[in-house]
């Protein structure tokens, strides 16, 4: 396995990123180094900030002071292949399954309990899984615009087409793909941010690899697998959704019907794109805040 490394000097003076880099090892054979922010008390209720497609931890920059603020741990972790992390060449080096051992890694090696994850998009599939192999370790999920096919679906929630783009097209340009998912007009600055960790296309095998990744664990991993833990989970099972996303328009629905952790749970839906992140910060922030009073007033 061939592995690249994005250089710091690309992330110099990132707009609203001042969070000194932390890295863990999650490699077997080889080094293999994920990137995580962790910000706030460090003996306080962890959150974990999971990015979507396309994006990593900067994502969260506008998010991150209220929730540490609020007396909040924040960790907010890169998946290998994005943001501050390393990235294998190939696409052939990335998998659901991989992607999901090096993240579990990474929890695992910092021993957090207790944790709120927030996940959103497309890897909501990655962080359900994760919940299932580890669910003594989290109290409440928080799901924003996730992407969680129904049992009695046919198809993958990623359309062959969009498999086919990210893995051929010649031109694959992220920070226009984060602006395609947001009601606001990114700055120069941002979509600048969203682009240093790909100094060429050779660094963009895990972006355009995840969609292929996806569509083979939804073929491969019962999706009633995960509907049968999903029904069975009790603990606060929380939807943030937008009002403008098309692509996840009613994905709340069966979640909150199905989920019996979703029953009476503060439900919302927010003013905003695919990435609420980016056009509801402070509103996303406060329902994080919202959801996790039990643990701050522990």
């Amino acid at each position: 396995m061939r592995i690249l490394r994005t250089e710091d000097s690309r992330f110099r003076d990132l707009p609203d990123f001042p969070y000194p880099p932390q890295f863990t090892d999650v490699g077997t054979d080889t080094p293999l180094r994920l990137h995580y922010v962790d910000h706030g008390p460090a003996a306080a209720a962890p959150v974990v900030l999971l990015h979507g497609e396309h994006g990593w931890s900067y994502l969260y920059r506008h998010m991150i002071p209220p929730l540490a603020g609020a007396g909040l741990r924040v960790l907010a972790p890169d998946l290998i292949g994005f943001g501050k992390s390393d990235k294998p060449e190939s696409q052939e080096d990335y998998s659901f399954e991989k992607h999901l051992n090096w993240l579990e890694k990474w929890l695992l090696s910092l021993d957090l309990n207790n944790i709120t994850l927030v996940c959103q998009n497309r890897s909501s599939l990655l962080a359900l899984a994760l919940v299932m192999r580890q669910p003594e370790r989290f109290r409440r999920i928080i799901a924003a615009n996730a992407v969680i096919p129904r049992a009695e679906q046919d198809h993958a929630p990623v359309s062959g087409l969009w498999q086919m783009f990210a893995r051929y097209s010649p031109w694959f340009p992220v920070p226009q793909l984060i602006q395609l998912g947001t009601t606001r007009p990114l700055s120069r600055t941002e979509l600048a941010a969203y682009d240093a960790p790909f100094p060429d296309d050779r660094y963009k095998a895990g972006a355009r690899s995840f969609a292929r990744a996806l569509r083979r664990h939804h073929k491969d991993l019962n999706r009633q697998r995960l509907w049968r833990f999903l029904e069975g989970w009790q603990k606060p099972f929380i939807t943030c959704f937008s009002d403008s996303d098309a692509g996840t328009r009613g994905g709340h629905r069966p979640l909150q019907r199905r989920i019996p952790g979703a029953l009476g749970q503060p439900h919302v839906t927010l003013s905003g794109g695919h990435f609420l992140q980016e056009d509801a910060s402070d509103s996303f922030a406060r329902v994080i805040i919202d959801a996790c009073r039990p643990s701050l007033a522990a």
